[in-house]
């Protein structure tokens, strides 16, 4: 037990009432506070109060613009974007005009890779720069934090970070929280009430106090992926959530916010086309509600920002690798901006993949994506040179369709939050021999769509991706299958994870892989990243009792929540089949 002390330096200390909250605790994976945190606020005069609240340790800290995991989040290069930037900005100050009902809401749209979030974030540095921020909320479906996935922090981060603003706002959500404990188990809509509006409303209240002002920034809710709340292992379970439903009710609860008159703020929302969205912003819905969108594939040309991205890149390139002045070759950056199509992940792809160490010169590498481009037929299809990019660089690798297998996965190990899914403990899975060096064979060729550890931080950092569209990409038939041969359906990838879990319990129940401590750690939750349902009747990879019953100590060792009955009925339905098959034989 912590021992804590009170004041310990006080002499003839008297209070009438001391109230402390001790037993705090945070949803997992919600923000990086694992056991929460307390909030003091004290108040010395005839009464001593010692308020404590929760709100610390039930927010999404990695999803706020500076947070630590947003460190290496694209921004704008210097000098581009200027103008949508100062678009969005002159909104945040100065809105549409002299309107009779001010429009809070506005919507920035695009497909992906043409910079939303890169816009965002610098546009958040800048509002915070001029205090004219008043909170921001990244969501992003590839993080390892729960939190930036799912809904369940969105409204106690934002009601933190407006804390931050002015102390009576401060205490006015400290004693919102003090007056309705169980408010962090209420939906949104309550959350909201209670811990935003309320508040406002208060503060709004207090004369000769400094007004409150500025943007929420919200970027990527349609990665947003929906909480569950029902017990799926159940027989006939109630309907699961879908993502746009829960995407549809933070749009709504931010609806419900602008159009409260203490709301001071004006709220930016970010995200792709979709239909939710679409359907939310249609002028024909409500026609008075919400700002005009802003487009920025349709009312931007981003060919200006992205030959100057690349004229910077080529420059530092040209330095680094001490090119000829010459370098590169004349009417190469006209090119490649005709095959951005405005897509900045394009760009940003050529670059990383031109700096990552390769086999081939850069000066090969530039003239091989060029030719690639080359031959493609011009058509309107904005993604179609990003397809070609990615499909240059995946079959760089020895063997593309088990590369693809090793993303996906990994991908799927990363969204399931396995324990431990630290890419030394990752290669082990998947390598078929613990002593090869197939993770680099493989993957070592794509480091420009895959953040891969150096060897010395495998064993404590995880595999990344650099964005999302990769995975828009090989999860679309029609854009790496056909004559690319990159697709691989679902279920094969559920099938590949098995297979490589059931070889890695085969090779546990002998070895117990003395080399690595916390591999059967992670071991023991891979099962539940996988489709066990699926993955097992279709599998031709087996356990046996024995590799069972490793798995299983090790399930106990580690105090795994995890169901255990999937693995024991695949391991005695096999033996059970082998001895049929020689009774048949009799």
């Amino acid at each position: 037990m912590a021992h804590v002390e009170i004041l310990p330096n006080s002499q003839s200390l008297q209070a009438e009432t001391i109230k402390i909250v001790t037993k705090i605790s945070s949803p997992a994976g919600v923000g990086r506070l694992k056991g929460g945190r307390l909030f003091i606020a004290l108040t010395i005069g005839n009464n001593l109060t010692v308020r404590c609240t929760e709100l610390d340790g039930r927010i999404a800290a990695a999803a706020i613009h500076d947070s630590a995991e947003r460190c290496d989040a694209p921004k704008c290069q210097e000098e581009t974007r200027v103008a949508v930037q100062d678009d969005l900005y002159d909104w945040i100050i100065d809105g549409d005009g002299p309107l009779e009902q001010p429009r809070k809401i506005k919507w920035v749209t695009g497909p992906a890779g043409c910079g939303k979030t890169a816009i965002m974030g610098s546009l958040a540095t800048r509002c915070a720069a001029n205090g004219v921020l008043g909170a921001t909320f990244f969501f992003a479906s590839w993080s390892a934090s729960i939190g930036r996935r799912r809904k369940t922090a969105f409204v106690t981060t934002i009601a933190r970070q407006l804390a931050e603003h002015r102390d009576d706002l401060k205490d006015a959500i400290s004693n919102a929280i003090e007056k309705n404990p169980s408010v962090f188990e209420k939906n949104l809509h309550v959350q909201l009430e209670i811990l935003v509006l309320a508040p406002l409303r208060e503060v709004a209240l207090q004369p000769d106090r400094p007004r409150l002002q500025g943007a929420i920034i919200i970027d990527g809710v349609d990665e947003c992926e929906a909480e569950q709340y029902h017990d799926g292992s159940r027989a006939n379970p109630p309907p699961s959530r879908t993502n746009q439903q829960d995407q549809l009710e933070i749009l709504e609860v931010l609806h419900a916010a602008s159009s409260d008159l203490s709301f001071p703020f004006r709220v930016l929302i970010a995200s792709r086309p979709e239909r939710v969205f679409r359907n939310f912003f249609d002028p024909q819905n409500t026609p008075t509600a919400f700002a005009h969108k802003l487009d920025l594939h349709e009312n931007y040309n981003a060919d200006d920002d992205i030959t100057l991205f690349f004229e910077v890149q080529f420059n530092r390139l040209r330095r680094q690798y001490n090119f000829s002045p010459s370098w590169p070759p004349p009417g190469t950056i006209q090119a490649l901006v005709e095959n951005a199509s405005g897509q900045f992940i394009y760009a940003a792809t050529v670059v990383r993949l031109l700096e990552t160490v390769h086999q081939e010169p850069p000066e090969a590498l530039l003239k091989a994506i060029l030719a690639t481009g080359a031959t493609l037929k011009t058509t309107s299809h904005p993604l179609e040179q990003l397809d070609a990019l990615y499909s240059h660089i995946l079959k760089s690798s020895p063997n593309p369709p088990l590369s693809v297998r090793w993303i996906r996965s990994i991908n799927a190990l990363n969204r399931s939050f396995v324990v431990a899914s630290y890419a030394s403990n990752v290669n082990l899975l998947f390598q078929t021999d613990p002593d090869s060096n197939e993770a680099e064979h493989l993957l070592g060729n794509l480091h420009s769509l895959i953040r891969i550890p150096p060897p010395s931080d495998q064993a404590t950092t995880e595999y990344d991706f650099y964005h999302k569209s990769l995975f828009d990409f090989l999860q679309d038939l029609t854009r790496c299958g056909n004559q690319q041969k990159l697709y691989v359906e679902e279920n094969e990838i559920e099938v590949f994870m098995w297979d490589r879990f059931v070889q890695a319990c085969m090779r546990g129940c002998s070895t117990r892989f003395p080399s690595l401590d916390d591999f059967p750690q992670f071991l023991a939750y891979v099962p539940d990243a996988v489709n066990k349902a699926w993955a097992i009747p279709h599998s031709k990879a087996h356990l046996t009792p024995a590799s069972t019953a490793w798995w299983v100590s090790v399930v106990i060792a580690h105090k795994t929540e995890v169901s255990i009955w999937p693995i024991f009925r695949d391991a005695h339905t096999s033996v059970r089949t082998v001895l049929n098959l020689f009774q048949s034989m009799d």
